[in-house]
């Protein structure tokens, strides 16, 4: 396997249904198809809401997650298993450097592409040195203390664009709470995979209750559907140029240090999942999804990084067959030159919106804790106490700092916060926490 750049995928015969699939093996073709099918379905909430949060447009960024896919499949030789989506890391930067007001198309994406791309060569420098020198300096540089902390004010920090977006009338507060509670009850009265698709299927049962009460029973702003009735079946995406904004730049650069962390995760995560270590490919990994991002705002779209989603799949299903996400690829590739399916989710009302961005955002947050609890971070050692408790309140009060022409939002504060407090306070011995 390692003698050539791509693995000799072996073929397995349709009888080996319960076994292990690995990476480097093949199902017949029904199979393959079957199983990309699933990956796309799996990455689709998140791919298609993101985009939407930011004022994307989702049909592009679809199409491109399949290009960033295929992308990283070359550049990691078909070796790690992985779907690149759109990344929800950038969701407040991008809002705050375009002003976007959260509902229909932004009109200051050229900026925000800039800084994606920006964001991209940081990536990939990081790629670069860790192809060369490893990963331990960036296990000492960002622990989960840091990780966490900075992966939990990214939600807390949307908190206030997400309630605002649903406050514009009491009807659109009632609808969103009614999507929350959807979204929620799917969560939690689901098995299988509708549970795993929990933001897509509430979404869905939403935005039908919506349609019943404002379609049919003619209370608040009705759904427009001649958008679809008037799109085309077949289209070419819409792509978009960049511009080369310095503040933006500067903004959205330092979302590289979650991409590092949420790829060094998915790599770490299948590594146990197949019991083989994958740590020799995550500078690649690192490259490839840099390049993913950077061609991504070349070309309009959002920034993409690895699916826990796709995670939970594999992790079901047990198939690690690299082959399946370059299926899933070619089946987002086709979705991308579909306009009538860019204008159905157009068609999605704000407050649905705006209530699955509640979820979303506090999921975010949620992930954050997570990632504390599972590491263990020790919370009577002052020093992640600091750290944490310094990083929240910067980030939720979007604390902002600005060198002569140069400024950073609560994000970016709260991002460079952690790992320089960090960074300072290591070599101090243990104390006991204050409180």
């Amino acid at each position: 396997m390692a003698d050539s750049w791509f693995p000799r995928w072996r073929a397995l015969p349709p009888s080996t249904e319960a076994r292990v699939v690995n990476i480097d093996e093949r199902l017949p073709g029904p199979q393959m198809i079957a199983m990309g099918v699933q990956h796309v379905v799996a990455m689709f909430g998140s791919t298609v809401l993101a985009p939407l949060l930011m004022g994307f447009d989702p049909n592009l960024c679809i199409f491109m997650s399949g290009i960033g896919t295929l992308l990283f499949f070359v550049l990691v030789g078909g070796r790690v298993p992985s779907y690149l989506g759109s990344s929800f890391s950038f969701i407040g930067l991008v809002i705050a450097v375009t002003g976007y007001a959260g509902h229909g198309p932004n009109l200051n994406i050229p900026v925000a592409l800039g800084g994606i791309i920006a964001c991209g060569v940081v990536y990939g420098v990081i790629g670069l040195i860790v192809s060369g020198v490893g990963t331990k300096w960036i296990e000492t540089l960002m622990p989960p203390v840091v990780t966490g902390s900075i992966v939990t004010v990214i939600g807390l920090n949307l908190a206030p664009i997400a309630v605002h977006g649903v406050s514009g009338s009491n009807f659109d507060s009632w609808m969103a709470l009614v999507t929350v509670l959807c979204v929620g009850a799917v969560a939690v009265f689901t098995r299988g995979m509708l549970q795993r698709l929990l933001i897509l299927v509430g979404l869905l049962i939403a935005y039908a209750i919506y349609a019943v009460v404002t379609n049919g029973l003619g209370m608040g702003k009705p759904i427009d559907f001649s958008i679809v009735t008037n799109a085309a079946w077949f289209g070419m995406p819409h792509f978009m140029a960049p511009s080369f904004d310095p503040h933006a730049m500067a903004l959205l650069a330092p979302v590289a240090v979650i991409l590092v962390a949420e790829n060094l995760g998915h790599i770490k995560a299948v590594s146990a999942m197949t019991g083989k270590s994958l740590d020799r490919y995550i500078g690649r990994a690192f490259i490839g999804d840099a390049i993913a991002t950077i061609v991504s705002g070349f070309a309009g779209g959002t920034g993409v990084t690895t699916y826990a989603e796709n995670i939970g799949v594999m992790a079901v299903t047990r198939i690690y067959s690299t082959l399946v996400f370059v299926i899933a690829a070619l089946i987002a590739l086709l979705l991308g030159f579909s306009p009538k399916f860019g204008a159905l989710i157009q068609t999605i009302p704000g407050p649905v919106l705006g209530g699955v961005s509640i979820v979303v955002f506090g999921l975010i947050a949620v992930t954050g804790a997570r990632i504390w609890v599972v590491n263990r971070v020790d919370f009577s050692d002052n020093r992640n106490l600091i750290v944490a408790a310094v990083t929240l309140v910067l980030g939720a009060g979007d604390f902002s700092l600005k060198l002569g022409g140069f400024g950073l939002g609560g994000i970016g504060t709260a991002t460079f916060g952690a790992i320089i407090l960090y960074a300072l306070l290591r070599g101090k011995p243990v104390q006991e926490a204050a409180v």
